[in-house]
């Protein structure tokens, strides 16, 4: 008798990429609940979530889908975009992506899955590139010092603005001048960021209204956004007689030809580095710049990147200075900047590398010339241009011929900007061709003729279109790392041993508590670099971007089903972001009733972003109580709300709780804060907890953040991209941000902007999308039951060995657990950072460090970790308990032990007068696995003190890597 045989339907596995992305089998499921005691996953959910928040709103997603469906499926929405070529401008053009960086890079989860740098030993080639970014920087920019990347143009000239009002101390006007040659989508962010400060906006033309205006610092554009070169020397020097700061935002393309803003007398320099080989992706993700002078670097936003040593005097790289400072400093925060763009940043930098400064000149002399070619070309045609100075974009007097001519264009797939009613402009870029010229001469041309472009550029080449004290004399890019890699073969073997020096997701779990380092899946990644997706101008006509606007409104629909909130915006492009959002939303709600509400309570468990950006929205911080079990403390919250009752304009909470449990008075807390008219925000870190089984807009919020670059799958990229989108409820939609230049359905441009891209980094959204559609209801719901039985397995396997500190009513944690390290260290002078640095030596990225609860660790598995891994882990925590005992029993002395050398280096293992009390083995070696395979820390651990006494944020000279 034969078997029934299987139909076809049923031998299409719609629910394979699910098990792809859930680590754990069947059996290794039955494992662990037998390790925890329960009988089932569904018992385990029941014991861990309280049953007054469950809610399965993610019942309205469409079933899982195969990856080659999802594929086919997101496909067919792409090719709904229309790739037209733009000549747009606006901080935002066409690029070649090197495509030894692409492949190697952008497509490469040895870059892509890594986590912020927090732990510099195992990070020693992001910080290398990363440390060539800001050389590369002030190069350009021709100031002292820079960050290690922002997230867009607009949001570091809104940062600049608060930095110029912290620096200017003398200065007591509260009004900042900005250029009408700026951006609009800079000036809006600007504006936004302004009003909750504080802050009157004043725009003008610096050349004559300057003079007259009392300010404390003054925003600039260079070029202008339509295209004019001029010296900003007078203007810099006028605003420093009124003891104001100058802020430049540049070009960075620009920069190689034209005179450094540094060297005109610039504070602060910011921009994009979008042109440095990084698409145009519909807005992002981009990095951006940000220089400035020595004098400033306290009050600077951001990460700064140093040099300093190890343990045995080899040079070693670290985040030197605010590190994580809104986390320490919390409302009295800088900034609530928590990442940056890591991955983007590197990109850029290896595009100057790979190109080196005579290439850049290659390439700016080129764009350049294209101007001037097809400036002359459009003079012999009679028309006449705004300005006779440029770099890339000409602004060209059209009259009543604006609309025929944009449809002409348009016609032959052409996008051309609108300056005015008036006026045309035309940016060219990197890829601009001779025959591209021809073409725009054809559009402006009367009638049909062709002309010689070589008479054209003949001319060109003898007019200046720079004029003299605007063109660059000082050299740039200097350092041998810029002249050494212009081989594909050997800018492939940097890249490689850059990679090499760090451990990503490729190599070991990060079990890192409150950051989610789960799978990004090769199928998610891959729509990223479609051009129907990457090629797009963030304000090309929308009615071009058909499959953009299909794949947001999907992924909407996606998100509200998630979350239980009525309404999204997608455009927050980071957490922060996010969170400075949701506050605005909800401020401009009780400014439409008339309400002047100030005051943000924050439990003292928060995330330090909550009451950075608190502050940045106007809002006073008042900080409620914890008890015993790290929960709200819900009798000092009612005090709270009857202290300060309509004065209350929002409570930002954490859900499940910082500190690893799912509070059961989380409605009660909600309904309290709503007795008196407040919002709840609830801080959509934890998502990855609550997806499936409870929705914050079902239990109580009003308002969350979402990390996509958390629970929906996009991935770290070392410190960044990021998208923070806002899920509200219905009250709170009419109040979402808007934007000046791209209009967003169902949005007022008056309710403000957050980031410079319409939809933030649009680019990126592709991979959350084919999440959940691979997903679906089913997986969704599952990946948070693994991320929670992951989790509690961990916990389980190590109470024995270290404390667990807060578990939930049952004695069960929510999807990460908080190590409580304090008593071992009282017994035995072991820290929390000894146990962090030895978790190197056995191939793992330690989880978070004291953070919520100094003197511990905060471990988060999450869905993607299979039982092997996670016994791993817990493996190498467990043997570290051993090597404690015995520092503890006087074998080991207290400093002269495993722990205290820890990280291991090849340089400590091949060392001829190795004398210490513990072999060369029990150092790198410790374990059997490390045999199979072994990811060494490149450099010992690193003297934090050593490097803030001897700051140095730029690159040495290349003897000294020696």
């Amino acid at each position: 008798m034969t078997n029934p045989v299987d139909t076809f339907a049923q031998l299409q596995d719609s629910g394979e990429f699910i098990r792809r992305h859930i680590g754990p089998d069947s059996a290794q499921t039955s494992a662990m609940l037998e390790t925890l005691k329960v009988a089932s996953v569904a018992e385990l959910i029941d014991r861990t979530v309280p049953a007054a928040i469950r809610c399965e709103t993610t019942r309205a997603l469409r079933p899982a889908i195969s990856e080659q469906a999802a594929l086919a499926e997101l496909k067919s929405i792409a090719a709904r975009n229309q790739i037209f070529k733009n000549y747009l401008g606006q901080g935002y053009y066409d690029t070649h992506v090197p495509n030894v960086i692409l492949r190697n890079v952008l497509e490469n989860p040895g870059w892509y899955t890594a986590y912020t740098p927090y732990q510099p030993e195992i990070a020693q080639g992001r910080l290398e590139g990363l440390l060539n970014f800001q050389q590369m920087i002030i190069d350009l920019t021709g100031m002292e010092l820079a960050n290690a990347s922002m997230l867009d143009e607009g949001t570091a000239a809104a940062e600049a603005m608060a930095m110029c009002k912290r620096v200017a101390k003398k200065n007591r006007s509260d009004t900042f001048f900005v250029s009408r040659d700026v951006h609009p989508q800079t000036l809006a962010v600007v504006r936004t960021r302004a009003e909750y400060f504080g802050f009157e906006i004043v725009v003008g033309d610096p050349e004559t209204d300057l003079a007259n205006c009392d300010c404390f610092g003054v925003l600039l554009q260079y070029p202008g956004t339509t295209g004019q070169v001029r010296d900003l020397t007078p203007i810099i020097e006028v605003a420093h007689a009124k003891d104001a700061l100058v802020t430049v935002a540049a070009d960075i393309l620009s920069l190689v030809v034209l005179k450094a803003p540094g060297e005109m007398g610039a504070d602060i320099v910011v921009g994009t580095n979008q042109r440095f080989g990084i698409p145009m992706g519909f807005g992002g993700p981009h990095a951006a710049f940000f220089a400035f002078r020595d004098a400033y670097k306290r009050s600077a936003p951001g990460r700064i990147i140093g040099v300093s040593i190890d343990a045995r005097g080899k040079q070693a790289l670290r985040m030197a200075m605010q590190t994580r400072e809104q986390h320490i400093r919390r409302e009295k925060a800088n900034s609530n900047i928590c990442t940056s763009q890591v991955l983007l940043a590197l990109m850029s930098t290896f595009y100057a590398i790979y190109h080196g400064p005579e290439g850049l000149k290659r390439i700016a002399n080129r764009v350049h010339l294209s101007a001037k070619i097809l400036a002359q070309g459009l003079k012999a045609q009679g028309y006449k241009l705004r300005y006779e100075n440029f770099f890339d974009t000409l602004t060209v007097e059209v009259g009543d011929n604006q609309n025929p001519l944009i449809e002409r264009a348009e016609s032959r797939k052409i996008n051309l900007r609108r300056v005015d009613k008036n006026a045309i402009g035309i940016s060219v870029d990197e890829t601009t061709t001779s025959s591209d010229v021809e073409t725009l001469l054809e559009i402006f041309a009367s009638a049909p003729h062709a002309q010689d472009l070589g008479v054209l550029e003949s001319r060109a080449q003898q007019t200046e279109a720079i004029p003299a004290q605007c063109s660059r004399n000082s050299p740039f890019l200097t350092h041998p790392v810029f002249n050494q890699y212009h081989s594909e073969t050997e800018m492939l073997r940097y890249l490689k041993r850059l990679e090499s020096r760090d451990i990503a997701l490729n190599h070991a779990m990060i079990p890192l508590g409150s950051c989610t380092m789960k799978l990004n899946a090769t199928a998610e990644m891959i729509p990223v670099t479609w051009p129907e997706f990457s090629r797009m101008h963030p304000f090309a006509p929308i009615e071009q971007a058909a499959g953009y606007v299909q794949l947001f409104n999907e992924l909407q629909e996606m998100l509200k089903a998630c979350t239980g909130y009525d309404a999204i915006s997608l455009q927050p492009n980071a957490g922060s972001q996010g969170e400075y959002a949701g506050l605005v939303v909800i401020k401009r709600y009780f400014e439409a009733k008339g309400e002047q509400r100030e005051i943000c309570l924050i439990p003292a468990s928060a995330h330090g972003t909550n009451p950075a950006s608190a502050q940045m929205a106007g809002l006073k911080v008042v900080v409620v109580g914890c008890d015993s079990e790290g929960n709200v403390d819900i009798d000092d919250l009612r005090a709270k709300v009857e202290q300060f009752g309509t004065n209350i304009a929002a409570l930002m909470a954490t859900y499940p709780s910082t500190h690893g449990v799912f509070e059961e008075q989380i409605r009660e807390i909600c309904e309290l804060v709503h007795s008196v008219g407040a919002q709840v925000y609830i801080d959509g870190a934890n998502m990855n907890a609550l997806v499936g089984l409870a929705a914050p807009g079902e239990f109580g919020g009003d308002v969350s953040h979402l990390n996509l670059h958390k629970t929906f799958c996009i991935p770290h990229g070392g410190g960044g991209p990021g998208m923070g989108p806002i899920g509200v409820k219905a009250h709170l939609a009419p109040y979402l941000p808007g934007h000046p230049v791209q209009p967003i359905p169902q949005t007022d441009a008056r309710n403000g902007t957050i980031s410079a891209g319409p939809w933030g980094s649009a680019s990126i959204l592709p991979i959350s999308w084919m999440y959940i559609r691979m997903m679906g209801a089913e997986g969704m719901k599952k990946a948070t039951e693994y991320a929670i039985l992951n989790a509690n397995y961990i916990a389980k396997r190590l109470q024995d060995h270290y404390p667990v500190l807060y578990t939930g009513r049952n004695g069960f944690v929510a999807h990460e657990c908080l190590l409580d390290l304090r008593p071992l260290k009282e017994a035995s002078g072991i820290s929390e950072e000894d146990i962090a640095k030895r978790l190197m030596d056995y191939g793992f990225h330690a989880p978070t460090m004291s953070f919520p609860v100094a003197g511990t660790l905060m471990i988060e598995p999450t869905e993607s970790e299979s039982k092997v891994e996670l016994d791993r882990f817990c493996d190498a925590m467990i043997e570290i308990r051993r090597e404690i005992a015995r520092v503890e029993s006087g074998e080991w002395p207290g400093d002269n032990n495993p722990l205290k050398h820890a990280p291991h280096s090849l340089d400590d293992v091949m060392d001829e007068t190795w004398d210490r009390p513990y072999s060369r083995d029990v150092a790198g070696r410790p374990l059997p696995y490390l045999r199979a395979h072994k990811v060494w820390p490149s450099v010992n651990r690193i003297d934090n003190v050593y490097g803030d006494r001897n700051l140095v944020c730029s690159c040495p000279p290349i003897e000294s890597y020696q």
